[in-house]
């Protein structure tokens, strides 16, 4: 679907890493070398047409992931990645809103940048972080859930779409079990926002983080969501300009609201103005299609792998484009490298879920994660490769 949108297609390159990074179409270059060659003025800082028309361009990008998500622009506030995101929120907001003995419930399924940011802030404010069991099939279990809540539990940081299992979390129920004792809820929406709707309003997230760069847009753009009762407690983790009214000699200083107060600095400007035309391009094709697409996809891509012999699959019961797997006897890195001969690019590691494995009982796995622009006649190249009888000799 939409290849033809995609340069780096026509490279004879299968590339099933979305997970970590999508492919970029040619509006998103196109888009910022505009920006680079015939308007590169700075946001927000002049008062001539080509500032101004960055300023527009800037906060229509605003709104436009307003629209997405279901949000008002000015809950918009954009970083350099979901990593950022969820560290501004962190270290902005939780640091001066828990106390001594508070508690984080987690997964074990967590990404490295929805763990330790916690880590830290529970050493340096004495907090405990709990853990929420996962059932057989590697989803959250909502019964342990509510057992492990305590009238000390205050927060709830967990992926929407987890980046190894690739379960999608039943994220509405989650916010109700945790509204109804007083508890909020961070969404790790990195893996869920480039794939489908997400509706911040009807899942009544309090606050929700998500790269362009796994949407097919810029690297170094992310963006952080937050619910209004919330917005003017958010404070800055770095100063600059752009984030202030105004400052005096003696150290008064003044800050802007949400989310100019989030902007110290120049921000990637030609990043956020590419972002503009891949929202759109993302909205034209449709996130229902594009996520049903994948399903179907997906389901091809299982049946098919489950005919490659010693294919050890992980997650075949899944509900997205992520599938983890392993040929038994071989590792995982070695798979990597064997694919990569034959132009397939697929992660192998641990995938940043570095405590995963507690679950999983392996450490390192291959990961093929799908996008709108792969095909069937990929995963059927895939499995002729991944059934070659010397595949052990190769590796050799």
């Amino acid at each position: 679907m939409h290849r033809e949108d995609f340069d780096f297609l026509k490279q004879n390159i299968i590339y099933f890493d979305n997970g970590a990074t999508s492919l970029k179409p040619q509006i998103l270059s196109e888009a910022t070398a505009d920006y680079y060659n015939n308007y590169s003025a700075n946001a927000h800082r002049g008062d001539y047409d080509i500032s101004i028309r960055v300023d527009t361009l800037f906060e229509e990008t605003r709104h436009l992931v307003g629209e997405l998500i279901n949000a008002n622009a000015d809950q918009i506030a954009f970083t350099n990645n979901t990593t950022d995101a969820i560290n501004k929120l962190v270290f902005g907001y939780f640091k001066n809103k828990l106390n001594s003995g508070d508690e984080i419930l987690l997964t074990k399924s967590e990404h490295a940048s929805n763990v330790l940011p916690w880590f830290y802030l529970a050493k340096e404010k004495d907090l405990v972080i709990k853990y929420i069991n996962l059932d057989s099939h590697h989803r959250i279990d909502l019964d342990d859930l509510k057992n492990k809540i305590t009238n000390k539990t205050k927060v709830i940081s967990i992926a929407h779409v987890t980046n190894v299992i690739g379960d999608i979390r039943p994220i509405k129920e989650i916010t109700k079990i945790a509204h109804d004792n007083n508890i909020l809820v961070l969404v790790d929406g990195a893996q869920s926002v480039a794939h489908m709707p997400v509706d911040v309003k009807d899942l009544d997230i309090d606050f929700l983080a998500f790269s362009a760069h796994k949407m097919c847009g810029p690297t170094g753009v992310g963006v952080l969501y937050s619910k209004k009762d919330y917005l003017k407690d958010i404070k800055p983790i770095i100063y600059g300009g752009g984030m202030n009214a105004s400052f005096t000699y003696d150290g008064a200083v003044e800050l802007v609201d949400y989310p100019n107060i989030l902007d110290a600095g120049t921000p990637n400007i030609a990043g956020v103005l590419g972002f503009n035309k891949v929202l759109k391009y993302l909205m034209d094709i449709g996130m229902d299609n594009i996520h049903n697409y994948e399903i179907n996809l997906r389901n091809y891509a299982i049946l098919k792998l489950k005919e490659v012999p010693n294919i050890i699959i992980y997650n075949e019961d899944s509900d997205t484009g992520i599938i983890t797997f392993n040929i038994d006897g071989i590792f995982a890195q070695d798979l990597a490298i064997y694919l990569n001969n034959y132009n397939i690019c697929v992660r192998a590691g641990n995938h940043c879920a570095k405590i995963l494995k507690d679950e999983l009982g392996i450490k390192n796995t291959c990961r093929m994660s799908l996008y709108f622009y792969n095909n069937e006649s990929e995963i059927d190249e895939l499995v002729y490769v991944l059934s070659n009888p010397n595949i052990k000799n190769e590796l050799i």
